[in-house]
């Protein structure tokens, strides 16, 4: 979710010279697709045995909104996670999830909908203002956001400036979030792609929550960069 609605429109994505670029807009064949990976999505949740390790010490304080940040290779449950373990406590009007305006972040962004998120799209290299400036918006009405902060073409578990300039202007706590799989499968792809199994342990896991200061310095950003890579590869278990 590295990652606004887009208007219907041909599925090719198209760069003006001299203009914006124009994000993929989901093919119909992707969005029976999505459709489908929604369903087979809830079904599977339903068999996982899950429970919460808070090692942020929410508790009753949860954030009222929050930037949830997970790591690309868990993007096969990760809005069934924010679903399960992070909504029934949010005070949040909705999430919203930064996507590729590549030909498959229309795929996710056609998932997002299925899950009733608001798709923004964009990454380091494509609309990357236009994507913070879409974020910052919906974060004044009150949604929480989203972003895989390695992705969409890493390096794995490395994290992009991008995040932490979103909590700079928002002002938003960011979450680190991530799960474990007793029983997983894992695709030989940049990521490492973890792929859920049926009747799996499935834990959540929540780090400490970070905030960046409005005020602070290229230097002081580059360093909470580090500790939020940090505190996210702690509570990634491979």
């Amino acid at each position: 979710m590295n990652e606004a609605v887009h208007q219907a429109g041909g599925p090719v994505a198209r760069k003006h010279r001299g203009g914006p670029v124009i994000p993929h807009a989901p093919t119909p064949w992707q969005r029976w697709a999505a459709r489908l990976l929604y369903l087979l999505g809830r079904g599977l949740t339903r068999t996982l045995r899950r429970r919460l390790l808070d090692r942020g010490g929410y508790g009753a304080d949860w954030p009222g909104q929050a930037i949830y940040v997970m790591w690309h290779n868990r993007l096969a449950l990760c809005l069934e996670a924010y679903r399960v373990f992070a909504r029934p406590h949010s005070r949040a009007a909705g999430l919203a999830a930064l996507v590729s305006a590549s030909r498959d972040g229309g795929f996710l962004a056609a998932v997002l909908e299925c899950y009733g998120v608001q798709p923004v799209r964009g990454s380091s290299s494509r609309r990357g203002p236009q994507a913070l400036l879409e974020l910052t918006t919906w974060a004044e009405r009150g949604y929480d956001l989203a972003i895989t902060p390695d992705g969409p073409r890493g390096p794995r578990y490395v994290v992009q400036e991008g995040v932490i300039a979103l909590a700079q202007v928002t002002g938003l706590p960011i979450v680190p979030a991530s799960y474990r799989l007793s029983w997983r499968g894992r695709l030989r792809s940049w990521d490492g792609f973890l792929v859920p199994l049926p009747v799996s342990g499935w834990g959540g896991v929540l780090g400490p929550r970070l905030w960046v200061p409005r005020e602070a310095s290229e230097t002081e950003r580059e360093s909470l960069r580090q500790e939020l890579e940090r505190r996210l590869r702690t509570i990634t278990e491979d």
